[in-house]
Formats: C-alpha cells, structure tokens, sequence
C-alpha cells in the first residue's frame, strides 16, 4: 500500500537559490502531503541548506548528476505513494493547486497524468513556455502548446480555462500515477533531460490511459533553471530527444517517410541557425542526429519492449493532423486557437 496518497518530488542540482526562492510557497501550499528533495550530488551547499531550513522535507541523494530522467527514476523508486508530482525547483504554486489535481485525477480513472496551467513567473499574464495550457505533437512529431507555438506565447485570456485531454503534460509540474509511471517504465534515462516527459505521455498514452490538464490549478515557472533558452547543449538535447521519441512511439511503416521528413526539417532549422550566425547551434544539430543514428540499434530494442507490454496500442488522440511548421512559418498562424487542420480524437 502507499505510505501517502501525493508525493510532490523536487529534483535539484546545484539550485539552492532556486529553493530560497520557490520552495517557501511549496511548503505553504501543499501542507497534508508529503515533500521530497531528490537531489542530483549537488556541489553547492543545497542539501545542507535543506537540512538546516526545511528538516520536515524529506532529503533523497543521487551518487552523481544524472539528469532529469534517471535522476527521478532513482529518486521514485524509494517512495512509496499513489501518485507522484514531479515539481521544477523553479516552481512557484498557488493555493489548492494540488487538491484541484488530484480531482482531476480521481474523476477520470483511466488519466494517467495532468498538468497545471503554466504561467510565466516574471510575466505572470502569459503563458510560459515548457507547458502552457497543455502539451500536444503535430503529425511530425514536433511538440506544441495550449498558448505556445515555437517561442510565441499568448497572453492568459481565460482563453483556454477548460480541463480538456492533451498529448503530453509539462515535466515542470506533472502529477502521474505511480503505477502507471512504472508500467510504462518510467522516465528514459538516456534522454537525460528535455523531452523525455513527452516520451513518457505518450507511452502512457499507448497503454490506454489519457493525460489531462487541469488549468484551475495554476503555478508559475521561472524557466531556463538547469540550461538556458540560447544553451547549444539544450539545442542538441531537444534535437535528439524529440526524433528519438518520435522513432520509439510511432507506428512502424508511418517512420519510413516521417524520419527522412523530420531529418530535412531539422537540416533546414540547422541551416538557418547558421545564416543567423548561430554556429554552435548549428553543430548542436548536427551532432543530435549522428548521435540519434547511432542509437538506433536501442531505440528499435526499446519499441519492442513498449509494444510487448499488456494493453497496448497506438494512440494519436491529441496529435495535430498537420503541421506546424507549415501552420508557423508559412501560413503565419501564431496562436494555438488560430491553428485550423484539427486533431485526432
């Protein structure tokens, strides 16, 4: 049996200002249910910080950083509760935002994860930009939100203040079942970072479940906390991960054209970074898919492994039939409400 109904996790490395800053207002808002710390060998006095300020925050160590997927997967392995949320230690929460969650997730029985509703900490009427109102994928496996496509964000309007199904919840405040985070096997700790909450969704996904966003919960995300927008490592993260997760999810004979596409849309990205100046980003890309060719051999042992679990089955209920890319820079629809080809349902 679980020891306690909501675990909120916060991973850290080396992000004590960030717990100065944000954790006062987990502590506030989430009394009744039990905190945790999963930190990543931090070199900078985080944990004794936690011990000395906050001694009722249970304090998980990893040996060595290992990033945001095998980071929680350890952590998570220890604590024992029905649902977990995986809370970015550049959070700022608001009152009930857990209790609005969990009745999200208590009435609908086969939703294996929900989202909040994201909003920018430092300009608090708009969207931010790792979830939004809800996380979707368009036909060619590039990620998008409920008032964010690309770097457009929209101004918070009530425009999007219903709980509806999406395609992925942010990885910066996601609540999921503990059950089903294990069954579908958890976070892919070779993402390290960037995506993988992405991969998880639509694992969940293919198992039946569904993933909610819930926007009467609300919280405010600084952003940028680990690595920053303009990182080239970021850049090549986001590059391998997302075609990797799409060659791990999506229909076998569907890959034979939607890779070679994803492949020239990426190339074209690549080149515009360097006619921007961008070298280092450029490289970024580059170096993202000779890493994702030499991947390939786990990736196909990886599908096997996914499709081999009980229930499963391909889900396409939140993917854009279009896409965005054409949406954006073509057609110049820069709002989530303006895009018109429609989604699976």
């Amino acid at each position: 049996m679980p020891e306690t109904k909501v675990a909120v996790v916060i991973l850290n490395y080396n992000g004590k200002h960030h717990l100065q800053n944000f954790l006062p207002s987990v502590v506030e808002f989430s009394q009744g249910h039990a905190i945790y710390i999963a930190d990543n060998c931090s070199t900078d006095d985080s944990v004794s910080f936690i011990k000395n300020t906050y001694p009722e925050i249970q304090l998980l160590i990893n040996p060595k950083n290992l990033g945001y997927a095998e980071g929680y997967n350890q952590a998570l392995k220890h604590i024992h509760s029905e649902y977990y949320i995986l809370l970015n230690s550049d959070v700022e929460v608001s009152p009930g935002w857990i209790t609005t969650l969990l009745e999200a997730m208590e009435n609908n029985p086969k939703a294996g994860a929900c989202q909040p509703k994201l909003l920018d900490y430092r300009n608090r009427d708009f969207f931010e930009y790792a979830g939004a109102c809800g996380g979707y994928i368009d036909s060619l496996g590039y990620p998008f939100c409920r008032g964010r496509l690309f770097d457009q964000l929209e101004q918070d309007k009530a425009q999007y203040n219903t709980s509806v199904e999406i395609f992925w919840a942010s990885g910066a405040c996601i609540m999921v079942r503990a059950e089903v985070f294990h069954r579908a096997g958890g976070l892919d700790g070779d993402f390290f970072a960037h995506m993988e909450e992405i991969d998880l969704c639509w694992r969940i996904k293919n198992l039946g479940y569904s993933i909610l966003v819930e926007p009467r919960s609300r919280v405010y995300h600084l952003g940028g906390g680990t690595l920053e927008k303009q990182s080239t490592k970021k850049t090549y993260l986001n590059f391998r991960n997302n075609i990797s997760t799409l060659f791990k999810n999506e229909k076998g004979f569907k890959l034979l054209y939607k890779i070679p596409l994803r492949l020239i849309l990426d190339g074209i990205a690549g080149i515009k970074f360097l006619f921007s100046g961008q070298l280092g980003h450029t490289i970024a890309v580059l170096k993202a898919h000779f890493h994702f060719y030499t991947w390939i051999p786990s990736l196909i042992k990886k599908r096997r492994h996914i499709r081999a679990q009980p229930g499963f089955r391909y889900s396409k209920t939140g993917v854009y039939r279009g896409s965005i890319v054409f949406e954006y820079y073509v057609l110049g629809r820069k709002t989530f409400s303006g895009l018109k080809q429609g989604f699976f349902s």
